[in-house]
């Protein structure tokens, strides 16, 4: 077979590596769910473009670190204040703050199931399943996410994510996820460029005011050179599947998450090392704002899939 999938169960929680022969690799965690090195081949060297933990236990340790590769479930970004409304209720989140807002969700740190592996001629894959049981105060809604990594031919890597309840009523919910993406040297020397005109304004805690400005900024591609962002940029709605290219050198990321991941969050750390392109259904505060939030209805499931390739150019 040409693509074949590993599990590594020497730690505390697996890592399962999916391989297309020397070609390309991607090692996710069991931990998290998330992919911790997406590594290619290339010019005769191999190139890891996730900026990830050394280990699973450095990951276990410190979660929160920049959150790395987080899945944000079941909201993102940050929620003011850890509150919201439903259903004529008050909910307070009881999970992770930073200053007075919640931030990326409560399920950053949990331990997946492995469901099911497959490898063969045309692709590696796994597929890891949580059950959230309802705990944190704030959303005391159990339902079950499923986050389904495969790897395909010409260094394509694809997670797709379900989220399904058998709550007696339609609960709200956002997807996303965090992950931070490297391609060499500092992000100052990397170029830009994602389909969208549309920027969600912040005020100065970084929760959006309710406006939506223009901006042409990343349309063409852009050098970010002393450019410092945190921001949320809404995709555009004319363009068939938005896309976000990041590029350095001959080397290129593309993402090309699919309608379900209207929204695209943009950080970059102070580092300057690394830089967080993250998919997003629901806009930073949308359990209060509304921007992209979902209700979803028992036993109706709902998919979120985005996907990345990484190429070397002659540009």
């Amino acid at each position: 077979m040409l693509f074949e999938v590993n599990s590594n169960t020497q730690q505390q929680y697996p890592i399962i590596t999916l391989k297309n022969g020397n070609n390309c690799s991607a090692e996710i965690f069991a931990f998290g769910g998330f992919v911790n090195a997406f590594t290619v081949a290339t010019n005769n060297e191999y190139l890891n473009v996730i900026d990830g933990f050394s280990s699973v236990e450095e990951a276990i340790k410190n979660p929160t670190a920049g959150f790395k590769s987080s899945f944000l479930s079941p909201f993102t970004c940050r929620m003011k204040n850890g509150e919201f409304k439903f259903d004529n209720k008050a909910y307070k989140i009881d999970k992770f703050y930073l200053a007075t807002h919640a931030i990326h969700g409560i399920v950053f740190d949990a331990v997946y199931d492995i469901i099911n592996t497959e490898a063969n001629d045309d692709k590696a894959s796994v597929t890891l399943q949580h059950q959230y049981n309802g705990g944190d105060r704030g959303y005391p809604f159990p339902f079950t996410i499923t986050h389904e990594w495969m790897l395909k031919a010409n260094n394509h890597l694809s997670v797709s994510t379900t989220f399904i309840h058998s709550n007696n009523h339609a609960i709200p919910y956002a997807q996303g996820w965090h992950p931070y993406f490297t391609l060499g040297g500092l992000v100052d020397d990397y170029i830009l460029q994602f389909d969208s005109n549309t920027i969600i304004e912040f005020d100065e805690t970084l929760l959006p005011t309710g406006k939506l400005l223009l901006t042409n900024q990343f349309e063409k591609e852009s050098l970010l050179q002393n450019i410092v962002l945190d921001n949320c940029f809404e995709l555009s709605k004319t363009v068939v599947q938005p896309k976000c290219v990041l590029r350095y050198k001959n080397i290129v990321l593309t993402i090309h998450p699919d309608a379900s991941y209207p929204f695209l969050q943009v950080y970059t750390p102070p580092h300057r090392k690394s830089i967080a392109l993250e998919n997003l259904s629901g806009a930073p505060d949308c359990f209060n704002n509304g921007l992209g939030l979902r209700l979803i209805e028992p036993h109706a499931s709902a998919i979120f899939t985005t996907s990345y390739i990484v190429t070397a150019s002659n540009h």
